[in-house]
């Protein structure tokens, strides 16, 4: 028993040790997490504007401050411009951090070399002004699907508020552009003499990257006019529907109508509707509309088609989509169209229309039932309430025995 114990124990421990300590090492084993950590060599005092190899004799060689990591993604494609996007799907918050590897007082374990206050600096790519960036500055920059560029969030003195060797989660991200560097200038002070530098040397660094991120989906999101609900494929939608991109901004989406000609057994397009939509745009004649959504970094598709309008064989053809010219054959042989689009025999049709009138009739019934159940539970408690009270006002007759008031009796009274 004691072996088996030990064994129990043993197998827990080696257990506890395989868990993840954070969600950075979840993400670490589930492989959805992508590096940075290139540096490159600015020079000094250029606005970080440079970019220099990093050669043998440079106090930077051979090592790294440390890494930036995007982890929270389901997958990642590639930019037509080279760098990754990260695809999230429902769930995923797409996360930036920061792991530092170096003590920044004694970078590589040299005490001659350490992140220096950078008392002037500015950057030139992103435009910041000349400032104090303290011990390494953090610089992040967005563009949105309308090609806008906002101003660069800036994070002076970053190194100094992180500590060595843990994650630092630095920002999460929803769809866009993004821009980040981490400047920083190294002091090289081989020659100092305790407490006195003598001749240092300063260079400036920076680890730079670009990335986006994109829904993974390939949704389209039409809402009816009337009732303002979101339209599945196949939808009806009398008094017409709008398009809310607000989750589809990167997604390329067509709409194309068709409508039918005057004696026609098939649809004819309608020119003026076949191209790419804009949010909010919205279609109230009459016709079938075929949307078409399609995501360029997974190649997936959606195609969803709304009727507008009060023709009973286009709402058939949306619904069913049974070609026109077989829905006006079977209308001609003795079918009809019923109210939810599909072709039914007139039994059926009047089958259908009985059920509707009898779950109408039920439900109204069931309704006033419930109402009156309500009016019933409320009135009784109160009328004995009332009587009690009556009964307890009354002076007892001569010679009759007085009726005393149970204690539950006082309690409904008052």
């Amino acid at each position: 028993m004691l072996r088996i114990l030990r064994c129990c124990i043993t197998t827990l421990i080696v257990a506890a040790g395989l868990l993840p300590a954070s969600a950075y090492a979840d993400d670490v084993l589930n492989g959805t997490i992508y590096y940075y950590d290139e540096v490159v060599d600015t020079g000094t005092d250029t606005g970080y504007s440079e970019s220099n190899t990093i050669k043998e004799s440079n106090p930077h060689f051979g090592w790294k401050l440390g890494t930036f990591s995007i982890t929270r993604f389901t997958s990642v494609a590639e930019s037509n411009k080279g760098y990754p996007v990260f695809l999230k799907t429902v769930g995923d918050k797409v996360k930036l951090s920061f792991n530092l590897d170096q003590d920044i007082n004694a970078l590589n374990g040299s005490e001659a070399l350490s992140i220096n206050d950078d008392d002037n600096g500015y950057d030139q790519h992103f435009g910041v002004a000349k400032q104090d960036f303290g011990r390494g500055t953090l610089i992040v920059r967005q563009t949105n699907y309308q090609n806008e560029t906002s101003a660069p969030q800036v994070y002076v003195n970053y190194l100094d508020g992180v500590e060595q060797g843990a994650e630092t989660e630095v920002e999460l991200f929803e769809e866009g552009d993004y821009e980040v560097s981490l400047n920083y200038e190294i002091k090289n002070d081989p020659r100092k003499v305790g407490p006195v530098s003598i001749a240092p040397e300063y260079s400036n660094y920076k680890i730079i990257f670009k990335f986006a991120v994109r829904n993974g989906n390939c949704m389209l999101f039409p809402f009816d006019l009337a009732t303002g609900n979101e339209l599945a494929n196949e939808s009806y939608a009398p008094e017409g529907f709008y398009l809310d991109l607000a989750r589809s901004r990167y997604l390329d989406i067509n709409v194309k109508k068709e409508v039918m000609a005057p004696g026609a057994n098939g649809l004819v397009e309608d020119t003026r509707f076949n191209g790419p939509a804009r949010d909010g745009d919205r279609y109230t004649e009459d016709g079938i509309y075929t949307l078409t959504a399609k995501n360029d970094y997974t190649g997936q598709e959606t195609v969803k088609k709304i009727y507008v309008g009060d023709d009973p064989v286009l709402k058939c053809y949306a619904v069913t989509g049974t070609p026109i010219k077989e829905i006006n054959q079977r209308v001609s042989d003795g079918e009809v169209i019923a109210e939810n689009g599909q072709l039914v025999t007139p039994e059926a049709a009047e089958e259908i229309a009985e059920d509707e009138e009898s779950h109408h009739d039920i439900g109204v019934l069931l309704g006033v039932a419930i109402a009156l159940a309500i009016i019933f539970g409320i009135a009784t408690p109160i009328g004995l309430r009332k009587r009690r009270t009556a009964q307890q006002r009354e002076l007892p007759e001569s010679g009759a025995a007085q009726i005393l008031p149970s204690p539950r009796d006082e309690e409904d009274a008052q």
